[in-house]
């Protein structure tokens, strides 16, 4: 189990968790005995096997993130039902690969909404929460596109860093409510972003990563449960890197 200092469950907030890297992220904290609610827009059966599964430690609330004002709704649907909240995985995402100078303002305005804005929103609701709980643990989802530059991903990538930014500014100004902000910065994995990769990048990619391979989805999930974990109570405002070292 994972007890809070008063004995009952942590309460995990995961958006995106339906499928992929958050789908992860959810099994894995259920299993170690946290309640957890996912933000999605819509349910599947995943969520559903959830809810008759884990009953009380399984909560769903629709959210959209394109849809900012929805956030705030849900944090307060998840603080209402569990009366605290002890972390946030921003892991949802959209990625539009397109170059820069033929993207649409839509495609812009979707990416940075999704991408950016809405974990601002989410860290800000939760925060909130955590101060009144004795503090918490905040983890957003990046990736290597903040670090490196690539073509047809500039918007994905200026949100992505954007992320790495909040989290270290975040670490500073919630550290004394003992709030711990972190970020996760996946390499290349399988997942809906990556299914659109040819099988010639993959294979250049291949070759550029030291370790000779893709993380999985279950990789970069430890990484979350560690710095979710006790045994990363010291760590803040840093941003980790899960790429078999293709990065380096």
């Amino acid at each position: 189990m994972s007890p809070n200092t008063e004995g009952k469950p942590r309460v995990a907030v995961v958006t995106g968790g339906s499928r992929g890297l958050g789908r992860v992220v959810v099994e894995r904290l259920l299993e170690q005995g946290w309640t957890v609610a996912t933000l999605t827009r819509t349910s599947n059966s995943f969520i559903e096997e959830s809810a008759e599964r884990f009953q009380e430690a399984f909560f769903w609330q629709k959210a959209d993130l394109n849809e900012p004002h929805t956030l705030r709704t849900a944090v307060h649907a998840v603080a209402r039902r569990y009366r605290r909240i002890d972390l946030l995985v921003n892991n949802a995402g959209v990625l539009s690969q397109e170059l820069f100078l033929t993207a649409s303002p839509k495609d812009i305005e979707t990416q940075v909404t999704v991408n950016l804005v809405a974990p601002i929103i989410l860290a800000q609701a939760c925060a909130r929460v955590m101060t009144h709980g004795g503090g918490g643990s905040i983890i957003n989802v990046s990736s290597i596109n903040a670090i490196r530059g690539h073509r047809g991903v500039a918007v994905y990538s200026a949100t992505k860093a954007g992320l790495d930014g909040l989290s270290r500014a975040l670490a500073r100004e919630l550290g004394p409510m003992n709030i711990r902000v972190n970020s996760v910065v996946p390499g290349f994995f399988d997942s809906d972003m990556t299914s659109q990769v040819t099988q010639l990048n993959r294979e250049r990619i291949l070759r550029r990563t030291p370790l000779g391979r893709l993380a999985t989805a279950e990789e970069v999930a430890e990484v979350v449960l560690f710095l979710a974990s006790p045994a990363s109570s010291l760590i803040t405002g840093q941003t980790i890197v899960v790429d078999g070292g293709i990065t380096c």
